[in-house]
């Protein structure tokens, strides 16, 4: 079963592979399949060396035309972290986070995945592979593999293909690959055990895993099985004193200096110390009473006393309500694979691999905090029509619980403003418990009397999300609650008959406590989402070579593919009708089928000739006909080639084009609640001011109305960030021409040394994506297109009766343009030092040069924002020094980030401000101000992480040992810059506030 093939079998199962999706990940098992007998002649000969990725013909990174990094098991290992994603976003620089338990507190469904992205261009151009096979997805939001879900201790390698690997893997491949190879020849048992914690509290982190392998019926079978349980304990708004800083920041265009807000209202920097510092929120939980700048007396509770003192003292008695959000989410994951090889006969073999994993993750956040003017969607829950939204609504004068005091406070407009806290309801908390199974199982074989090889393997992958939203409220029951009235006998009921027929509770919001359990009863909600997400998949192709050319044979893989993919999605009852402060998640279903057929071909051109000791060619084309009425068939293809003039030395190309059809969520999905933090436009509005698209936010109906019955009004931005996302069943493929043009050195005279550089070009014209919130609001107020129902932007924008924006429509539309470019850099090296061991040295770097989004806009201009460099690094490098001696192995490593600026959007308005002031020095107005102060908080230098891990194993006896090992990541503990737009003042890339993390482990072998 584990003899190698002849070599030109190995050549054309290697190109088969990526085919198949079914990887042969050891060098020394490129043939796991059927037993073939060599003759003597091809026993004698040395099989060509191979290392098999899962996709092509591989020889190793450093030899092949499309660039490859890899990540093996034991810097896996010395890494001492238990979430293999983060494992590869600290290791390998292409790679950054897509969803992770520091990114994902305000998401309505991801809090617990963890996926990956290539170039910043998103998971879903980024495919996740398990054994080079594509499996089901954990998310409904697009094709997202979460990688907790892939037993750790299963992991042999993972590899990164970059750019244009499509052709290969299917359209969904248009950054590259990230494929995870499982260990496929362990032999015997392992129990490895380990834990960690940061050195300032929390972050803790236990890991169990157990995995056993062995042959079995004379060598005729393998088995293989691995169990792991990974747990992360999170860390808390109490765990760091950071965190704990409140601080809202901005910049005064009129003072031109950087600002942070106090008790006293927004103050320049360099007039006050951090400790005048506060950032405190209304919902605090006895409430706030005609909070409104008509009334000059405003209410609240100091406990369950009322005080008429809160007006202009929000920032002194309110609440900080970053204390409820966690800045690491808790999760727990358990998952056990199996796989089994069997030769049936000496010329096909049995293949079956089956994964199941089980993960939870609890975010506990704050009770809710709401206000008279918090709009909520409400649905028809049978047809999923939109009805009015609906607001919990003013506290009408005559309510019977309504205070005295306030009562003879003249309240404006014989109403009650209020805004509340109900902890009374209890926390929210997010509940999501995943299930995923995949499996599949095939047969291998040799066709033309073994020249050729066949493969054919079905597929099946399930992924269930059961989630629970506790305490949230039912914005329609409160609305019926505050509508109150007394009877004679001093009985307070509900007005509404039909409300209290159905058991309506009156609600009293005046001071803590004051909300009974009957009533947060009647107004408590806790609305279930279930989402089921499955595969179907059958694959089948021939592989071998189809003629000699002087340089070789020419080796062809050809095959089909067949996949059918569907999501539902159910709520509950109160989900279905909306009115509840949880965001809106509509009940729907879709699937997708896709037929697809693939031809490649590795073509040896010279060998052994003047200039070009090999030259090769790699081709490959893959067509796909999906059931989507925008897409039908679309096709992807590649070119490579690969030239060494001299022996050490070669050059390599690529071209590939891809074309990735839309999600179905992207297509199909009705509109579904989302949070997206933003600044309103019209923020700052007076009847004079002159700031990028006033002229048009004075249009606006609500403000409008509020100038003109107060001219000194200035409107105070307070928007929920409510952004739902919709589908576009209009959409159509998108199209990616991807380039990579690199050089490989590998000199004789240095030996073991290993250097590529290669350069990336991806260019995705017609990409499927969202337009920012910034950029809806500057089309509807701040372009060249009309202001109003005309302007599609404007409709996709709903505001309150106070003006402040309640909802942002995010559609996906087919945009101009995605771009990544950059290059990356992997070195290697190794040392020998005789008696005193053996050093490695590994750099893995990657430079942004462009990351870039356009679209034209709809005064037909073009509208570019770009990422790189704004909000993340253009630079990014993992290095490592490893020491092994014997039985001993120590590894240092350093990870860097490069500088960036935090905020784009931010840098132009500056400009501007800039320009506005240099106009009115020029002018010699009064309000000029000659020394300008540079932004805050805008530019970020490079971050440097240093790492130290050791290992150890003994022999115990002749068949077992004990490896122990331990470490320190990010040894100095450096936790960046303070960074006021990150969770806990923390960049997320600087690990998020976590710092030094220690750790230790014991491995048992026999």
């Amino acid at each position: 079963m584990r003899n190698l093939l002849t070599k030109p079998c190995a050549i054309a199962l290697a190109v088969a592979s990526g085919f198949s999706q079914h990887a042969f990940a050891n060098e020394a098992e490129i043939a796991r399949t059927a037993k073939t007998t060599p003759t003597a002649n091809e026993q004698t000969e040395e099989p060509e060396k191979i290392v098999v990725t899962g996709s092509r013909i591989k020889r190793d990174s450093f030899s092949i035309p499309t660039p490859l990094v890899t990540m093996d098991r034991e810097a896996i290992a010395d890494t001492g972290l238990t979430n293999l994603s983060d494992i590869l976003v600290d290791n390998m620089p292409a790679l950054s986070e897509s969803i992770g338990n520091t990114t994902s507190q305000s998401s309505v469904s991801a809090t617990g995945l963890s996926t990956v992205q290539l170039r910043a261009l998103g998971a879903n151009r980024t495919l996740t592979l398990i054994d080079g096979r594509r499996v089901v997805s954990n998310s409904y939001s697009g094709n997202y593999v979460s990688l907790n879900t892939i037993p750790s201790g299963m992991v042999e390698r993972v590899e990164i293909i970059s750019g244009g690997a499509s052709a290969t893997y299917g359209a969904d491949a248009v950054a590259g690959v990230v494929n995870i190879i499982t260990q496929s020849k362990k032999e015997g048992f392992d129990f490895k055990a380990n834990t960690g914690e940061t050195t300032d509290g929390g972050g803790k982190e236990f890991t169990l895993d157990l995995n056993y392998g062995s042959s079995f019926a004379d060598e005729r079978g393998y088995a293989y099985f691995s169990a792991n349980w990974d747990r992360d304990f999170g860390m808390t708004f109490y765990d760091r004193k950071r965190a704990q800083i409140e601080d809202s920041y901005r910049y005064d265009d009129d003072q031109m200096c950087n600002q942070m807000l106090t008790k006293d209202g927004y103050q320049c920097m360099r007039d006050i110390t951090q400790a005048d510092w506060v950032s405190k929120s209304d919902g605090i939980p006895g409430g706030v009473f005609l909070e409104n700048s008509r009334n000059d007396t405003q209410f609240w509770y100091d406990g369950q006393t009322l005080r008429d003192d809160w007006k202009d003292n929000e920032e002194i008695y309110g609440v900080n309500s970053n204390q409820y959000v966690m800045l690491d989410v808790p999760s727990d994951n358990v998952s056990a694979a199996v796989k089994i090889d069997y030769d049936l006969t000496d010329d096909v073999m049995f293949y079956a691999q089956v994964q199941y994993s089980e993960s939870g993750s609890f975010n506990d956040k704050s009770p809710e905090d709401e206000y008279e003017g918090a709009y909520v969607p409400r649905y028809d829950p049978t047809t999923g029509e939109p009805l009015a939204d609906v607001a919990p609504g003013y506290i009408p004068i005559d309510n019977p619980y309504v205070p005295q005091e306030i009562l003879d406070a003249n309240p404006y407009k014989n109403r009650i403003y209020w805004d509340r806290r109900f902890s009374e309801v209890g926390n929210i908390s997010t509940d999501n418990t995943r299930k995923t199974i995949r499996s599949w199982a095939g047969l291998q074989g040799t066709l033309f009397n073994g020249e050729w090889d066949w493969d054919l393997s079905a597929s099946y992958g399930r992924f269930t999300q059961h989630q629970i939203r506790s305490n949230e409220l039912n914005t329609v029951k409160l609305n019926q609650a505050l509508q109150a009235e007394e009877l004679a006998d001093g009985t307070i009921q509900c007005i509404d008959e039909a409300a209290r027929a159905e058991g309506c509770v009156p609600i009293n919001l005046f001071g803590e406590g004051s909300v009974t359990e009957e009533m947060a009863a009647w107004i408590r909600t806790n609305p279930i989402i279930d989402t089921e997400i499955k595969q179907y998949g059958v694959v089948g192709y021939i592989t071998g070579d189809l003629f000699e050319l002087p340089a070789g044979s020419v080796s062809a893989v050809f095959g089909g593919e067949y996949r059918k993919d569907s999501q539902d999605l159910s709520t509950s009852d109160d989900m279905k009708g909306g009115g509840i402060t949880f965001n809106y998640v509509p009940n729907f279903y879709g699937e997708v089928e896709v037929y697809e057929a693939f031809a490649e071909l590795a073509i040896p051109l010279l060998k052994n000739a003047p200039l070009a000791k090999s030259l090769s060619a790699e081709t490959s084309l893959r067509l796909a006909n999906y059931s989507m009425d925008n897409v039908d068939t679309v096709a992807s293809y590649k070119l490579g080639v690969f030239w060494e003039p001299v022996e050490g030395y070669a050059f390599r190309a690529n071209y590939a084009r891809a074309q990735r059809a839309p999600t179905i969520t992207e297509l199909m999905s009705p509109p579904r609640g989302d949070y997206d933090s933003y600044d309103d436009i019209c923020d700052g509005l007076t009847a004079t001011s002159t700031k990028p698209g006033h002229d048009n936010c004075r249009k606006e109906p609500t403000l409008a109305a509020q100038l003109a019955a107060d001219p000194d009004f200035e409107f105070s931005d307070e928007n929920n960030s409510y952004s739902p996302g919709t589908g576009n069943e209009n959409l159509k493929e998108e199209t990616a021409d991807t380039y990579t043009f690199g050089i490989t050195v590998a000199p004789a005279f240095l030996e073991n040394f290993n250097l590529a550089v290669d350069y990336y070009d991806i260019a995705i014209v017609d990409a499927i994506s969202q337009i920012s919130n910034e950029n809806i609001m500057r089309e509807c107020y701040n372009s060249e297109a009309a202001w109003g129902e005309d302007n599609v932007f404007c409709n996709d924008i709903t505001r309150n009766s106070e003006g402040n924006i309640i909802k942002i429509l995010q559609r996906q539309y087919n945009l101009d343009e995605l771009t990544a470019r950059g290059y990356d850099v992997v070195a290697q090296y190794k040392l020998d030092l005789d008696n005193l061991g053996q050093l490695s040295f590994k750099l893995d770097y990657n430079h942004v040069i462009e990351n870039s989004q356009t679209y034209e806009g709809l005064d037909g201009s073009l509208v570019t924002s770009h990422y790189a460099g704004y909000g993340s690094s253009k630079d990014k490098a993992s290095m490592s020094v490893t020491w092994r001696n014997d039985n001993l192995r120590i590894r240092w490593r350093t990870n860097y980030l490069g500088s960036f600026i935090a905020s784009q959007s931010l840098e132009e308005d500056y400009q501007e401000y800039i320009a506005e002031n240099d106009a009115r020095c020029e002018a010699g107005e009064d309000t000029c101000i000659s020394n300008p102060e540079k932004l805050a908080y805008q530019d970020y230098g490079s971050f440097l992480k240093h790492s130290i891990s050791a290992s150890y194993t003994m022999s115990l006896s002749e068949q077992s040992q004990l490896r122990v090992f331990g470490g320190v990541n990010n040894v100095f503990d450096n936790k960046g810059d303070f960074y006021p737009s990150g969770r806990g003042n923390y960049y997320s890339a600087y690990g998020g506030g976590a710092g030094r993390y220690v750790y230790l482990g014991a491995q048992y072998s026999f």
